[in-house]
């Protein structure tokens, strides 16, 4: 696509280029059980991708600010005790390094702290196709909110017309899509069609794999050939 305007697509991470979410959820439970306060998994998994303060706070209820802290605490520790059993999900690299080699900017738009963030890109071990990358530390406050999204396309250096989100949350399709970024969803963090389309998504596909099988259907897809025939 060189030649052409600049043109990125931004990524969730944790459930939607490696295999996350539901280890997350079980952290979160024997958090939650450790401190007496009765949360069920189902509420969790639905609650994953959520601003990490905004998920304790609504699953706690009324829990004190010490133990808020204390269950952010354990579910860190928790979730590091596990951390062997991540992998990729099917296609993820295979992705990243074909929108690279069509001319396409790879930002990892994450708002997981920076050494779960670490742990994933080694698991992806796709450095070399990604252009930029962001973490907790870039915002207050994270998804639904889109300021991790805004930031992502500033080190992308483009605007929200020239990009794509791609997640499999709800909180990445209302983050994407409240400042104007065409999202895609992906199921293989566990969330129904109905709700991402809910949540804006243009079209819904199982997992990376599937997206790069079915890439030319999509705004991506597009965008590369636009790109493609803008150099001829």
């Amino acid at each position: 696509m060189s030649g052409s305007s600049p043109f990125a697509v931004l990524f969730d991470v944790d459930g939607t280029l490696v295999d996350t979410n539901y280890l997350h959820v079980h952290a979160w439970a024997r958090a939650f059980r450790e401190e007496n306060v009765d949360v069920e998994s189902w509420r969790i998994h639905r609650s994953i991708g959520m601003d990490g303060d905004s998920l304790v706070a609504n699953l706690s209820r009324d829990a004190s600010d010490a133990v808020q802290q204390r269950l952010k605490d354990r579910h860190s520790s928790l979730y590091r005790d596990v951390t062997e059993l991540i992998v990729r999900l099917p296609g993820a690299r295979e992705l990243l390094h074909h929108l690279t080699e069509s001319g396409v900017r790879v930002v990892l738009a994450s708002s997981a702290p920076e050494d779960e963030l670490s742990i994933a890109r080694t698991v992806l071990d796709s450095d070399d196709a990604i252009a930029a990358a962001t973490s907790s530390k870039d915002v207050d406050t994270a998804k639904p909110d889109p300021g991790i999204v805004k930031v992502a396309l500033d080190r992308a250096g483009v605007s929200a017309e020239q990009a794509v989100f791609v997640g499999d949350a709800v909180w990445d399709g209302e983050a994407a899509t409240r400042i104007g970024v065409p999202f895609i969803g992906l199921r293989c963090g566990g969330v129904a069609d109905s709700e991402l389309e809910k949540a804006g998504a243009q079209a819904v596909f199982d997992d990376p794999r599937d997206l790069l099988d079915h890439l030319d259907t999509t705004v991506i897809g597009a965008q590369i050939r636009d790109g493609a025939r803008s150099t001829k």
